[in-house]
């Protein structure tokens, strides 16, 4: 049983924080400070330490130094979000903001005990490192699983089916199971599906024979057979047209492929390698892919993380680019303020590292100053990041949380979670306050508080929508 400290002031977070985890099965103690912590416990003898940032007498942040080899998990609120930067550059594992709900704290906890234990036996040599992928820069633990199944089913034949937002780096991956597998020495064939007018897709794909329509004065080889002995990586398949749909299946299921016109079909040895921002499985339900097909590519799944969800990578990734920019428009190196480095982190860069990309781009090329980036440079639209005004409650599943308590949020208690917490706080002050003023004072964007009500099913009031109209 993994032992977790829990360092926190606030008796009401601190005993629901214990109560989550102890259902989880981990062994807790806890301290109200720094000081009784230092003084009460051996914080070696811990697997984590879970600290908010602001406490009585010494920041959670002395910790760091103090616990030694021991993992320190920070708790902050996204109105924090500079000390939450500088708490990683001193050496905390990560940062969770407040609020949180249950499974986020949870995950967090698991993600980083394991990570600790998992180094520890690679230091032994029980578990060899991860090997990056050409290309994709990244050490959290989303993508060092990514890494590890990309090079678990490069070497095979297997049909891979990629998923993930736009901008997260889908051909990234397609280009790295090509070079890992035994076909790298002929062709990797990217076509996007969504870039090809549907009447020209499947010419373009399968090829035709001469006069097989008007136009076709000579025969032509298709993508698909171009692609014989090597891989085909097909973008955006979910805008594939019905037609096109039913011709692929065939090559994947008899490994040949007939040209429109021909009367003959020709042998082909393609590994299929898909991907699509889309739920498949939902389309295939609504008709609009073919079931067969989806089930014939679904052999490997792999799920590329949002940027928002890698944590320090963001950062990583954003120097990266700076550098690159740098030498390219004939800069001297510069750096990341500390204004820029909160505006990336609370970003929710819907575009994913494209969106990344042309930030760092658009930053090096109107910087003036000869040492770091500011934040404005960015140009980050923070307002548009969150949720327009004008969305009403009628998106909203009816308020559980109202219906159990007669519209009345529940009292305090020291039994209170944190997600009654919020509820309670949202449900007591949403007539008087602004959205912008509730997103303040819980310390969260707004884009947050919107999500939150969202999932808690805690309709808008008119009168809070009329103080944020009125703001």
């Amino acid at each position: 049983m993994s032992k977790i400290l829990i360092v926190e002031d606030e008796t009401i977070i601190r005993n629901a924080l214990r109560k989550l985890l102890e259902r989880n099965q981990y062994e807790v103690s806890e301290a109200p400070s720094v000081k009784e912590a230092t003084s009460k416990f051996q914080l070696k003898d811990f697997d984590l330490i879970v600290s908010d940032l602001r406490l009585p007498g010494a920041p959670g942040t002395d910790l760091i130094k103090l616990a030694g080899d021991t993992p320190v998990l920070i708790m902050t609120s996204y109105a924090s979000l500079r000390s939450a930067v500088d708490s990683m550059r001193m050496g905390a594992v990560d940062y969770i903001a407040k609020p949180f709900d249950h499974d986020e704290m949870v995950n967090a906890v698991k993600r980083v005990i394991g990570k600790a234990k998992a180094a520890n036996k690679a230091s032994g040599g029980s578990i060899p490192a991860s090997t990056a992928i050409a290309g994709m820069i990244g050490s959290s633990d989303v993508m060092q699983d990514l890494y590890n199944r990309i090079h678990k089913v490069a070497p095979t034949n297997a049909t891979v089916l990629i998923h993930g937002e736009t901008g997260t780096g889908k051909e990234l991956v397609a280009r790295a199971l090509h070079e890992e597998s035994s076909r790298n020495n002929h062709l990797m064939i990217s076509v996007n599906c969504a870039a090809i007018p549907d009447t020209l897709i499947e010419s373009e794909l399968f090829g035709y024979e001469k006069g097989a329509f008007t136009g076709a004065a000579t025969n032509r080889e298709g993508l698909v057979a171009a692609a014989d002995g090597g891989t085909l990586f097909l973008d955006e398949i979910g805008e594939l047209p019905l037609e096109a749909q039913a011709r692929l299946l065939r090559v994947l299921q008899e490994g040949e492929v007939r040209p429109l016109g021909a009367v003959e079909s020709r042998k082909v040895d393609v590994r299929l390698v898909a991907a699509t921002h889309r739920d498949l499985r939902k389309l295939s339900k609504e008709g609009k892919f073919r079931e067969d097909l989806y089930f014939r590519i679904n052999v490997v799944q792999l799920e590329l993380p949002p940027l928002r969800e890698r944590g320090r990578d963001i950062i990583n990734i954003a120097e990266s680019l700076l550098q690159r920019y740098c030498a390219q428009f004939g800069k001297p190196q510069l750096k990341l303020s500390s204004s820029a480095m909160d505006a990336i982190m609370s970003y929710g860069w819907p575009g994913n590292v494209r969106e990344l990309e042309n930030a760092m781009q658009r930053a090096v090329i109107l910087c003036e100053d000869s040492t770091e980036i500011g934040g404005h440079l960015l140009s980050i639209d923070m307002d548009n990041s969150d949720l327009d005004d004008n969305t009403g409650s009628s998106v909203f599943e009816p308020a559980r949380l109202a219906s159990r308590t007669g519209g009345v949020a529940p009292a305090a208690s020291e039994d209170l979670s944190l997600e009654d917490y919020f509820q309670r706080f949202v449900l007591e002050h949403q007539d008087s306050m602004s959205e912008t003023e509730l997103a303040r004072k819980l310390g969260v964007s707004r884009k947050c508080l919107w999500e939150r009500r969202q999932r808690l099913g805690i309709p808008r009031t008119k009168s809070s929508g009329a103080l944020s109209s009125a703001k």
